[in-house]
């Protein structure tokens, strides 16, 4: 999908027309600072229901100089009209009139919501409690985790982009599913988080004096990431969506930016690997990835490393005594759980390197 529309951008020509819908949300910004870094991107559209009518400099100051566009109303036809790929920001449940306008016009479309990640229907709105209203779309959206569906991103209209727990889950488990070394019925996951990931909405328990000096698990086995997890852990399985099942538990931690998530799978009967043959397996699962780090022996990742990059880092280790596999996994939840990966995605469908725009390094202190 190169397109020429013959618009400038810094004395080049781009090559696509980006729309970015709900646009002042933390994901939405991640996305703009991102885009307009982007050789081959021209921001067409940047919306805001908050802040409609307003220079989006004013509202994210730390842009000036760099966007010079006022938001937009969310008006979908003209949205849709003046764009090539469209990027949903907005909370599950608003995504499915925009997908079903681009999809139908021709334009593609990367959806940061919860409406086009699941393949099962029931599971959606089970979970969400939210009627879907274009269930036919959900067997045409892919999956949008490139180490993993890279070639069905390619040709594909519609992207559920991946959740950030997600993300940082299923990369971490991912080498070890199939492969008859654990048992997949009994895999849990403690993941961190911080409290970006609740959004720019205000919240009580996003509130400094509530969240300083403080770290809280919340919505143990309930949350709405754990259905997600389990998807693409049952399609890695080999096994029917919904017949595996994880212990999820998320907790917030006091920083902005970032997600820890340690998994513990058990090794199955008779079954005994030594801790540099698994890690070869996830050198080799991931080669050529180029976003994703393996850590050596006692190297274990932390966020800082990955705070404002698009990178993942995952260490590792079997402990022999327990016979347990642990592994960890670094993401930064605004960048690779959800803008980065976005652009990401972009790079893949719009047949550019995939690296564009998202090479830079994690910012350190």
């Amino acid at each position: 999908m190169l397109l020429d529309q013959g618009h400038k951008k810094r004395g080049r020509t781009p090559i696509i027309r980006a729309a970015i819908v709900g646009a002042t949300g933390y994901a939405g910004a991640e996305l703009v600072r991102l885009l307009t870094a982007h050789p081959a991107v021209e921001l067409n559209a940047l919306t805001s229901r908050t802040y409609t009518g307003e220079f989006y400099e004013s509202v994210y100051p730390h842009l000036t100089g760099q966007v010079g566009q006022t938001c937009r109303e969310q008006d979908i036809n003209q949205v849709v009209a003046g764009a090539d790929v469209l990027f949903l920001a907005l909370p599950h449940g608003l995504s499915v009139p925009w997908v079903v306008a681009a999809y139908q016009a021709g334009k593609k479309v990367i959806d940061l919501g919860a409406d086009f990640r699941f393949r099962r229907r029931d599971i959606y709105e089970k979970w969400y409690k939210v009627e879907h209203t274009a269930p036919e779309l959900l067997a045409v959206a892919v999956y949008g985790l490139p180490e993993l569906y890279r070639e069905k991103i390619r040709g594909a209209a519609i992207i559920g982009n991946p959740g950030c727990y997600p993300t940082a889950s299923v990369l971490g488990l991912a080498p070890l599913l199939g492969q008859g070394l654990i048992d997949e019925n009994r895999l849990i996951i403690d993941a961190k988080s911080g409290v970006s990931g609740a959004g720019r909405g205000l919240a009580l328990g996003a509130h400094y004096s509530e969240v300083n000096e403080n770290v809280k698990a919340y919505n143990i086995a309930k949350h709405r990431h754990t259905p997600e997890i389990e998807q693409e852990l049952a399609a890695m399985a080999g096994v029917p969506a919904g017949t595996l099942k994880i212990s999820f538990s998320p907790h917030l931690i006091p920083m902005t930016r970032g997600i820890l998530a340690t998994a513990y799978a058990d090794l199955r009967d008779g079954v005994t690997i030594e801790e540099e043959v698994l890690r070869e397996k996830y050198r080799e699962f991931y080669a050529g990835e180029p976003f994703v780090k393996i850590t050596g022996a006692d190297v274990w990742p932390q966020t800082k490393w990955c705070y404002g990059s698009n990178y993942v880092f995952i260490g590792l280790t079997v402990d022999l005594r327990t016979r347990r596999v642990v592994v960890t996994t670094a993401i930064d939840n605004l960048v690779k759980g959800a803008a980065g990966q976005a652009v990401q995605n972009m790079n893949i469908i719009c047949g550019f390197p995939e690296t564009t725009g998202l090479t830079g390094p994690g910012i350190w202190p």
